[in-house]
């Protein structure tokens, strides 16, 4: 079952990767402003680097300081290493891991056509968050936006955090967590786990994971952010967020309405329906993490 989840994440993400989203899209911009980004960060960096796919900003907390190396799990778009590239500066080095190769493509070509002015702090390396392609303790900061959710196996993806930090290091992670079980019906749904929900843990759950991995200091802080902002990328030109299309790329239809009759139409009317019936924000909370591995 872990890997067809696998499979169908990828799927769905790297049909955002083409679907055309970014900060030029109204509904997007709202999405990254409403988690946390300010107007002023997303103008510096490329539009296409946000698809309004975070639940927070990471960046914020991270106390990212010049020389550091920082790595961003799941970067997508590169949205957060190029603001994590900013503010560790020439010296400093900003790294995106990404198991969806149209997402890797996407990050490559943003850095290499930023306004004219390249990033060469940053790169991005195809690979999976619980199986690093990073030496041991190599890295000052782990960040992380609204992915950790979608690993099947949590534990391993604390573990690998672990390994490459250096001592002393930490992690600022922005994600989705429980304030309760979710209804069977939210917590057995693939669009519900794809849609960053049914593949969330409790909070309880989350500490208690970070601790059992060797971290220290761990602080895991609701936001407040409402969850339902999501919904306004849902009639964006551009096509849709994660939890919309069904099917690979080739499949996705974009910059127009869907046709009821497609399997897409089905489960993007399923995952609506699911949303609508209940109030994700009374079991759902987009969460600050914050933790120390010992030195």
């Amino acid at each position: 079952m872990s890997e067809s989840i696998k499979q169908a994440v990828r799927a769905k993400y790297g049909a955002v990767a083409v679907s055309g989203l970014s900060s030029r899209d109204a509904g997007v911009k709202g999405v990254a402003e409403a988690f946390g980004y300010s107007p002023e960060e997303l103008a510096v960096i490329p539009a296409e680097a946000n698809m309004g796919l975070s639940c927070g900003n990471p960046t914020a907390f991270a106390s990212l300081r010049p020389g550091e190396v920082v790595v961003d799990l799941g970067s997508g778009g590169g949205l957060d290493v190029f603001l994590a590239a900013a503010k560790v500066g020439p010296r400093g080095k900003a790294i995106g891991i990404d198991m969806t190769p149209a997402m890797i493509e996407l990050a490559r070509r943003n850095a290499a056509s930023s306004a004219g002015r390249p990033f060469t702090n940053v790169e991005f390396h195809l690979g999976a968050i619980d199986r690093l392609p990073l030496p041991d303790a190599s890295v000052d900061c782990v960040i992380s936006n609204c992915v950790i959710n979608l690993a099947t196996d949590k534990p391993a993806v604390f573990l690998e955090i672990a390994r490459v930090l250096k001592p002393g290091g930490r992690l600022a992670v922005s994600d989705i967590a429980l304030k309760q079980p979710l209804p069977d019906i939210l917590a057995n749904d693939l669009m519900a786990y794809i849609g960053c929900i049914a593949g969330a843990i409790l909070i309880s759950d989350y500490e208690r994971g970070l601790m059992e991995a060797g971290f220290a200091h761990v602080q895991i802080v609701d936001s407040g952010a409402d969850l339902n902002a999501y919904a306004q990328v849902e009639n964006q030109a551009g096509c849709c967020s994660p939890a919309m299309s069904d099917g690979p790329p080739s499949e996705t239809i974009c910059c127009a309405p869907p046709k009821e009759t497609t399997t897409e139409a089905t489960l993007h009317a399923r995952l609506t329906d699911l949303l609508r019936q209940y109030e994700v924000n009374d079991y759902a909370a987009s969460v600050h993490v914050y933790a120390v591995k010992p030195g």
